[in-house]
């Protein structure tokens, strides 16, 4: 198959779907690669490279389309492109569906397939194909750069001679991909972070990564899990979002730069950062807005613009944050696709198999075989939702005692339950035996019960439970051995010192091995 790769036609968008080294491995599956002239210039990549690559430059679009069996892109297609396509053809870019449903079915009346990478399945077997994760992985990052470029300050606090710099506090709404890029930068650069999520179950990864999870108390709060709406936070209710507000409202005056990241597709942004918290930020403070394409969480935001207002915030609601790292991006979504075309040339061999049957393949493809196949069927693999965590109550010092109490009284009973049982079967044993069994028995039974308590009460510090154990074993046996070592019988006595000998050599390497394994926990 041929795989092409054409110049985006979107106004400003700088990524390219193929490079140099992605065309390598694409090849290795058998596959041919072609690339419009020019197509990855504003990425970094020449038509040289290319070339060097063992990739074929074709100079226009048409003439690409024609020659590709398979064309890769980066932004939905236009309309013209689409026309371009013909029966058997396969398109793989980015298409938001849920939004172009014209151009959708003027694909699937063309003939043609259509793989939309926004629609592939999030499931673990799926992230080396998820290409929103990267897309958004990158727009965190930039968000944190694009911030500073516009605030007045540092973001780490320093003491100089020349005075005392405070750091600079930012939050961050939301901790999807795009939200904890944007902390794990912001931290990293020094500032005091702060973030709040909806799904209470990130707040173990928003404190892994140095940031302070805003906490709302709301005890109506239960919302499902993200693993059961996609991995994105899902709806809350009228009460969350009033008590969401109000929380914001109360902290909008501390914070310098606030990094907003709320955004599911095909849906509109929900509004988190009114106009009246805007006002009552300092001075010189600045609002990303990366929901801005779906109108923004904040009330403020222009799409594609920077505004600043009559208090001297500045609102940034660009949504070419990808574009703007452009040799960045390019590379991590060029993989998104290798690995797309991976599952799709299973045998390696340059031949595609479209196979519906695959979760992921399925679930990606909207358009085929001259239909529309938007929206798929759940995927049968789904996401294990995480329980949530039940709090532990503390006890009283009077349940506590409670439960010492009960638990010494079952102890006790268990005991003299136990040496009732042994005393009876002792008598009945008694009863039918003679008395110099009788003697042996006794002495038997008492050492039994010794070396029980002498075994199993042993402390295991600086110790393994077994080493404990079999140390015990040996001191007994060294005891047992030094009682007939003084005997008149030569062979008692021989094998006497014998046991000694072994038993001591057990304790003494017990404490040797331990000594070893403690040493490999030790620095040099």
């Amino acid at each position: 198959m041929k795989i092409g790769t054409p110049k985006e036609v979107f106004e400003g968008e700088a990524r390219v779907a193929m490079t140099p080294d992605s065309a390598l491995m694409l090849q290795k599956l058998g596959h041919e690669c072609l690339i419009e002239s020019g197509a990855g210039l504003l990425a970094g990549f020449s038509d040289a490279a290319y070339e060097a690559a063992g990739v074929e430059v074709i100079k226009t679009a048409a003439a690409l389309y024609k020659a590709a069996d398979v064309v890769a892109k980066v932004r939905p297609p236009s309309e013209t492109e689409v026309k371009r396509l013909r029966e058997g053809q396969t398109l793989i870019s980015f298409f938001y569906p849920g939004s172009n449903e014209e151009l959708m079915k003027l694909a699937a009346d063309k003939g043609a397939t259509v793989v939309a990478m926004d629609m592939v399945p999030r499931i673990s077997r799926a992230q080396k194909m998820d290409a929103l994760s990267s897309m958004a992985n990158i727009a965190g990052y930039r968000a944190v750069i694009e911030a500073g470029n516009n605030f007045g300050r540092f973001f780490t606090g320093q003491v100089t001679a020349a005075g005392k710099v405070p750091p600079a506090k930012v939050l961050v709404v939301g901790a999807g991909v795009a939200g904890l890029a944007a902390i794990g930068t912001a931290t990293s650069l020094g500032a005091i972070t702060y973030a709040f999520d909806v799904r209470p179950e990130v707040a173990e990864q928003i404190e892994s990564m140095g940031a302070e999870f805003v906490f709302l108390e709301f005890e109506d709060s239960e919302l499902p899990d993200g693993a059961e709406t996609g991995g994105y936070a899902p709806p809350s209710s009228p009460e969350f979002q009033a008590k969401q507000l109000e929380k914001f409202r109360e902290i909008a005056p501390d914070m310098d730069i606030v990094i907003t990241t709320a955004l599911i597709p095909n849906r509109p942004a929900p509004v988190l950062w009114t106009e009246d918290m805007v006002k009552s930020m300092k001075r010189g403070s600045v609002i990303i807005d990366l929901a801005a394409e779906r109108g923004g969480n904040c009330e403020l935001t222009k799409m594609d613009e920077k505004v600043v207002t009559d208090n001297d915030v500045t609102i940034i609601g660009y949504t070419d944050f990808p574009s703007r790292m452009a040799t960045q991006s390019s590379t991590l979504y060029a993989t998104n696709i290798r690995h797309m075309m991976t599952d799709l040339t299973p045998e390696k061999d340059g031949a595609i198999n479209h196979n519906m049957e695959d979760d992921v393949i399925r679930g990606a493809t909207i358009a085929h075989a001259g239909g529309v196949t938007f929206p798929p069927p759940p995927p049968k693999i789904a996401a294990i939702a995480a329980k949530p965590k039940e709090k532990v109550k503390e006890k009283t010092p009077e349940e506590k005692a409670a439960e010492e109490a009960a638990a010494f009284k079952a102890q006790t009973r268990q005991q003299v339950t136990l040496l009732a049982v042994g005393a009876v079967l002792l008598l009945a044993v008694g009863l039918v035996a003679p008395a110099s069994f009788m003697q042996h028995f006794i002495v038997f039974i008492l050492s039994v019960f010794i070396g029980f308590q002498v075994n199993w009460n042993v402390a295991h510090s600086l110790h393994t439970p077994l080493m404990a154990v079999t140390n015990a074993i040996s001191s007994i046996i060294i005891l047992g051995a030094l009682i007939q070592i003084g005997s008149s019988s030569m062979l008692i006595t021989l094998l006497a010192a014998l046991g000694i000998f072994m038993a001591s050599i057990n304790i003494f390497g017990g404490f040797l091995v331990t000594r070893r394994m403690l040493a490999m926990f030790q620095k040099s």
